[in-house]
């Protein structure tokens, strides 16, 4: 069987499979995707090769390390239903949204090698963003091959558990301010006269080549927001309708709201 079992075909689950074949970190042979539903496991098949499976427990025994991608509602009827199969102690990487890793703990015992990641699904394309911290048995070298993994797939950093709920509101519900802030980025070019097509590919450039400047020159985003708005300009008009309209405050809010859903899952 695999070395990489990946318990949950969702969006993440697949985000993950799939990024780390498109970075040649793993090949379609080496993983497995244990996905319950028929539908799904039919698509993952047919889009993407993998060897899929209705249950985890048939695969986990082979599996050095397993990705635990399902929501976290159902995470202790998976855990108890791959208890048995996990006997062997492989590398376990929950992307279970807001699960601790005492969750895991409870049900396999303290001896669990148990590394918990927050990624988000431009792992897809190899520009994911993660946070990851070490849990139960988990050793300072389980926690670098876990690092390893998700930076295949982009960037990814540790931190404290305590800090878990925060990355989950930042950058693991991103993608989706994001999304909706190209849709009305381009949606403004549409209002000014842009056709569709071409408002959507240069508010979606704009922002993939924003985001790039920041991380590649390393400077403040104020900085290089004052070096586009010249005095009297268009930019600075834009930039106080945005200040009217609480951009700021909303996004600050957004993280916040995320957060605090990730905390209440957690608890079960």
């Amino acid at each position: 069987m695999a070395e990489i079992l990946v318990v949950g075909g969702g969006n993440m689950g697949e985000a993950l499979a799939m990024g780390m074949v498109n970075s040649a970190y793993a090949k379609v042979d080496d993983i497995v995707i244990a996905e319950p539903v028929a539908e799904r496991a039919e698509y993952l098949r047919q889009t993407s090769g993998f060897h899929v499976v209705s249950n985890g427990a048939e695969a986990a025994p082979e599996a050095g390390k397993v990705v635990i991608a399902v929501k976290p509602q159902v995470l202790d009827v998976v855990l108890n239903g791959l208890k048995d199969a996990l006997s062997h102690r492989p590398l376990l990487i929950s992307v279970v949204a807001g699960a601790p890793t005492s969750r895991f703990t409870g049900i396999l015992g303290d001896e669990a090698r148990i590394v918990r990641v927050m990624p988000n699904t431009p792992a897809l394309v190899g520009e994911g963003a993660a946070g990851l911290c070490a849990g139960g048995g988990a050793s300072e070298s389980d926690l670098s091959q876990a690092k390893q993994l998700l930076e295949s797939v982009g960037k990814a950093v540790v931190l404290p558990e305590s800090l878990m709920d925060a990355v989950t509101g930042l950058s693991g519900s991103g993608p989706a301010y994001v999304f909706q802030f190209i849709e009305a980025l381009a949606d403004g070019g549409v209002r000014a006269g842009l056709p569709r097509e071409e408002a959507m590919l240069l508010a979606a450039q704009t922002v993939l080549g924003s985001a790039r400047m920041l991380l590649e020159t390393g400077e403040h985003p104020g900085r290089l927001k004052d070096m586009v708005a010249s005095p009297g300009g268009t930019t600075i008009a834009g930039l106080h309708a945005l200040e009217n309209g609480g951009l700021r405050s909303a996004v600050m809010n957004a993280v916040s709201a995320a957060a605090r859903r990730s905390e209440e899952l957690g608890r079960g």
